[in-house]
């Protein structure tokens, strides 16, 4: 992580760092596009697939149900646009969620559908609320993974449990843990997920993936489909309309090569540690950052239980300007964010004990 040169970085919640490899990869993939052309398309068009494979091996999933997209926006967008609702449907969702997670559902307004937000806006939604919501008439649960204010992860296999039993389905929104905390969708039933790879997976921005089970690849209809959504996509005059059989259906048009090739080598790096492990160092690191950040007085907001522990330490120091603060710690090679009057710590598997020194040091001195 040639970041860790200069930088304590404390953002992966926001935007990570690119590794070695990525870099080495898009940097190759722009130089022969420059120097040869389409000469190497085929090469490099089986990054896609290279992504699509890993990222199924990350979740348990088949490559299948597997769709290579731009950002988690996108894939909230294709379920909640291809979803096909009726006038009094309703849709559940806290109202913690990122906007990304709201905007599309409430969208669905014209379309006779109802949006039931939960909670006062706080993360650590308690299942029961979700299930009190829920009705004959829900169609979707939409939840986070893992909340971007405080790092509060959810229950995912007991909100799971909750919609099904109410006929529904359940959508992950996973762009806060996928990469560093294990989840395998053959032991929780997810209906549908997303996650953009620029920031657990270590990716670059505009490269992400959906998961689709199998058995909602009917129900789902595709939007913006073009050449790429069919059967035999590279025959540009047949005259038939045959989806593909697969998540593939969903990708429409031509690729963001140079993201594919980049996704693929931090998926790959990502694989070679595996979820387990990278969860377990990831606690290690999260830990003794809440603990120093402890000894100076602040208050950890995030939830470090067993249970709802992630990579996002939230914290709050009485007596520092947070506004001044993000100023004065890039100054100071340190980066981090302020969410819903928090700092938003989040370290990754590489961070070390003393970046968290290094932040910790100069909160005391503030």
């Amino acid at each position: 992580m040639p970041v860790a040169e200069r930088w304590a970085y404390f953002n992966h919640a926001a935007v990570a760092p690119l590794p070695s490899p990525t870099r080495g990869a898009m940097t190759e993939y722009v130089n022969d596009f420059c120097e040869n052309g389409t000469a190497d398309w085929p090469r490099w068009r089986k990054n896609v697939e290279k992504v699509r494979t890993l990222a199924a091996e990350m979740i348990g999933a088949e490559p299948s149900e597997i769709a290579f997209i731009r950002s988690t926006t996108e894939g909230i967008g294709l379920v909640a646009e291809g979803f096909p609702w009726q006038p009094g449907d309703n849709v559940v969702v806290p109202r913690s969620e990122f906007p990304s997670n709201l905007h599309p559902w409430r969208n669905l307004k014209s379309r006779g559908v109802e949006v039931r937000i939960i909670g006062d806006g706080c993360e650590g939604i308690d299942p029961t609320e979700i299930d009190a919501a829920c009705d004959a008439r829900t169609r979707i649960v939409s939840c986070s993974w893992v909340g971007y204010l405080t790092g509060w992860r959810c229950d995912v296999a007991a909100l799971c449990e909750i919609a099904h039993q109410h006929a529904a389905l359940f959508f992950l929104d996973a762009i806060q843990g996928l990469g560093v905390l294990p989840l395998d969708v053959k032991d929780i039933p997810i209906d549908f997920l997303a996650a953009d790879g620029h920031k657990w997976m270590l990716g670059p921005e505009g490269a992400g993936v959906m998961y689709v089970r199998e058995e909602n690849l009917e129900r789902l209809r595709p939007l913006l489909v073009g050449w790429n959504s069919v059967t035999n996509a590279a025959q540009f005059d047949h005259d038939t309309f045959d989806l593909k059989p697969n998540a593939g259906r969903y990708e429409g048009g031509t690729y963001n090569m140079v993201g594919a090739a980049g996704l693929a080598a931090s998926l790959e790096l990502l694989s070679a540690v595996g979820p387990h492990r990278s969860a377990k160092r990831l606690r290690e690191i999260t830990d003794l950052l809440a603990e120093q950040l402890r000894s100076i007085g602040a208050r950890i907001a995030s939830d470090r239980s067993e249970k709802h522990w992630s990579g996002i330490v939230a914290a709050d120091l009485p007596g520092i300007d947070k506004s001044i603060v993000l100023g004065e710690a890039a100054d100071a090679g340190i980066q981090l964010s302020v969410r819903g009057g928090n700092l938003r710590l989040s370290p990754h598997i590489y961070s070390t004990p003393a970046d968290s020194e290094r932040l910790v040091s100069f909160l005391r001195a503030q």
